[in-house]
């Protein structure tokens, strides 16, 4: 049952009536909240990155640095992973729990060895390199437009003398 639906519930063991307006509410949260995570879901599961072996990966849990005083000073929930075969070693230290930041680093691992060993083939790249051809591609049509812009204000001027 989603959080919307459980409020709703509440609302009826405690014998209040809830509004029209509320109920439509509801309705129309349930309807949009699913689609959201799956499109991400889909995306991230969509690369087709390389599989890492357990016995390919060395795992230390270090001191963390970096903001935090003296919370990160005395526990020991830095990950730092190697993977043997290549050498390639990833330090992960991005939440408190040491088993998020296990997760996260096999993710940034797989996708590092995936691009060690597949090179400009790699979907990572791939990815890499389209996201930067949109930036570049933005950022010319924005240049293009505050060049039509200036010109725009150049002939206003000129109309007005």
């Amino acid at each position: 049952m989603n959080v919307p639906g459980l409020f709703h519930f509440a609302f009826l063991l405690r014998g209040v009536q809830t509004p029209s307006w509320t109920r439509w509410i509801l309705r129309k949260q349930q309807l949009s909240l699913p689609s959201v995570p799956l499109l991400q879901a889909e995306r991230k599961n969509s690369l087709k990155l390389l599989e890492l072996r357990e016995a390919e990966l060395e795992e230390q849990f270090v001191r963390g640095d970096g903001p935090g005083g003296q919370a990160t000073n005395k526990t020991n929930n830095c990950v730092v992973l190697k993977h043997i075969p290549s050498g390639i070693v990833v330090k992960c230290h991005q939440t408190r729990s040491v088993e998020k930041n296990r997760k996260i680093a096999r993710e940034i691992l797989q996708e590092k060895v995936d691009l060690f060993y597949k090179g400009e083939d790699s979907d990572v790249f791939k990815e890499k390199k389209a996201s930067e051809k949109q930036k570049q591609e933005k950022k010319r049509r924005a240049k293009e437009n505050l060049e039509r812009k200036k010109l725009f204000k150049e002939m206003q001027q000129l109309d007005k003398e």
